[in-house]
């Protein structure tokens, strides 16, 4: 039997995060997931993979900062 010693530690993934994270990621690895190519897929998805992980471990702070202001 395995130990679970990270079950205490895990937290929910904000969705609404991640789908910000998707929108945002540059707009060649959204459309290079759907590429015939497998090595531009992998890339797509490696760019993709690392857009959504920034933005879930980015503290809620620096996200906030990120984020462009509109005017009212």
């Amino acid at each position: 039997m395995f130990p679970l010693c990270s079950v205490a530690l895990m937290e929910r993934i904000d969705t609404s995060a991640v789908a910000h994270a998707i929108l945002d990621a540059p707009g060649w690895a959204r459309v290079g997931i759907t590429a015939p190519s497998s090595c531009l897929r992998e890339d797509a998805a490696l760019e993709l993979a690392r857009v959504i992980a920034d933005a879930v471990t980015a503290p809620a702070s620096q996200m906030a900062e990120a984020q462009t202001s509109l005017p009212l």
